[in-house]
């Protein structure tokens, strides 16, 4: 890899043993994913409410732009991804992206990475938890206060986030898997029945608020990039995370190109965001119920990563990671249940699905897909990653802000439906 980072002596790090050591005779092993469930498991964690937002998205920027951004953005986060997985080749000790930044920029570069990726997380989290209220709202015709329903999205989660190995939760992403696709599907011969959109174009008038909105919602569908270096860590053999990846972006970039191009063009110009809202009230339903399992295990697996990254760090240099006593599995509980908290205050503070994930994307995704990758590698691209990442960063704040601020539903800590 050229252009790689690093002083020699950091570059001597990719000679050390990987922070799970040597599992032979451990209690608990976490360095047995194969490629597939690997691959699986990061669909599962990227492919779930960014192909939601996408139909509104198209909406926004019109047929032609939102293809092209489409294509552009997933090959530039195939290309990212694929640098992930040449720097955690060449540093075996690298498992989440506060490592990465201790092998760029030291100590310092270590704690910015490890609370911005917490923080990020923490962000996707909140998100799961927004849209779970949002489809309990809808399947029950808020049949109850938001906020309730909230909380029962909070305490499924978190007895969700209990194991604490990634292999353990890999059946969890065949569910998710089948989730997504099903939802999409369902919502996609919904929304073509009813057929009730108008205006349909390949470009149209936008404004920088919607326009912008747009595309950060586009970037947010391609985000999974914060989670890489701790799944990559999991795996029997890390020279297979280009498969996973692989196996990951055909299929996101194919699902997201064909379910944002049928409901936009059935659903037209005033198409729902999250997606599942542009059916009939029944088949949305159907769809949102049907989408519930990868609501909830999408997330889980965003926190999983969050949860270990934390709990590396408090047992740094000890054994406890490995064992099954009281201090192992306690610190576990406590650390999700903490940031599974925070998430619900968050979700509560901001409910409105595509703002939260506009702002989701302009304070991280930006970084964390775009930017971290352009540090590592070919010169020319890299520049242009970095150009992407500001942009997003910039404007998107400028505009999620704006949005959130204008919206009228944006009502914190709120009883009301906002499903519709």
């Amino acid at each position: 890899m050229s252009g790689s980072p690093g002083t020699p002596s950091r570059q001597d790090q990719a000679k050390v043993q990987d922070a799970f050591g040597d599992e032979e005779f451990a209690e608990v092993k976490y360095k047995v994913l194969k490629w597939w469930q690997c691959g699986v498991l990061m669909v599962a964690q990227t492919v779930s409410l960014g192909v939601l937002s996408l139909p509104a998205a198209v909406a926004s920027l019109g047929l032609v732009p939102a293809m092209i951004a489409l294509v552009l953005l997933g090959m530039l986060a195939t290309y990212t991804g694929y640098v992930i997985g040449q720097f955690k080749w060449r540093y075996p000790q690298v498992c989440n992206m506060a490592d990465a930044g201790e092998v760029i920029a030291g100590r310092i570069g270590r704690e910015v990475l490890g609370v911005d990726q917490v923080l990020f997380l923490v962000f996707i989290m909140a998100s799961h938890l927004l849209t779970f209220i949002i489809a309990i709202n809808a399947i029950t015709g808020h049949g109850a206060c938001s906020i309730v329903f909230g909380v029962i999205g909070l305490i499924i989660s978190f007895v969700c986030s209990l194991p604490r190995t990634l292999v353990k939760m890999s059946w969890l992403s065949y569910v998710s898997f089948a989730s997504i696709l099903s939802a999409v599907v369902i919502t996609m011969f919904g929304v073509g029945f009813l057929h009730p959109g108008k205006g349909v174009e390949a470009t149209v008038p936008t404004d920088l608020i919607h326009g912008f909105g747009a595309v950060t919602n586009i970037v947010f569908a391609f985000s999974g990039h914060v989670a890489f270096f701790g799944l990559a860590a999991e795996l029997k053999d890390t020279h297979d995370f280009t498969k996973a990846l692989c196996l990951l972006q055909g299929f996101d970039i194919s699902l997201y190109m064909i379910a944002a191009v049928v409901i936009y063009r059935y659903g037209g110009a005033e198409v729902a965001s999250p997606a599942l809202s542009s059916a009939s009230p029944m088949v949305s339903k159907v769809a949102y119920g049907i989408a519930l399992p990868t609501i909830i295990i999408a997330g889980v697996i965003n926190g999983h990563v969050a949860f270990k990254y934390i709990y590396l760090r408090v047992f740094s240099g000890t054994d406890r990671i490995h064992k099954r006593d009281w201090i192992a599995i306690g610190s576990w509980v406590g650390i999700a249940l903490g940031l599974w908290l925070l998430a619900w205050i968050i979700a509560e503070a901001i409910p409105v699905f595509s703002n939260l994930l506009g702002l989701v994307t302009a304070l991280f995704a930006s970084w964390f897909t775009f930017d971290f990758s352009g540090k590592v590698a070919l010169t020319m691209l890299n520049i242009l990653s970095f150009i992407v990442a500001a942009c997003l960063c910039g404007l998107g704040l400028y505009v999620s802000g704006k949005a959130i601020h204008d919206h009228p539903s944006s009502m914190s800590f709120s009883c009301a439906d906002n499903s519709t």
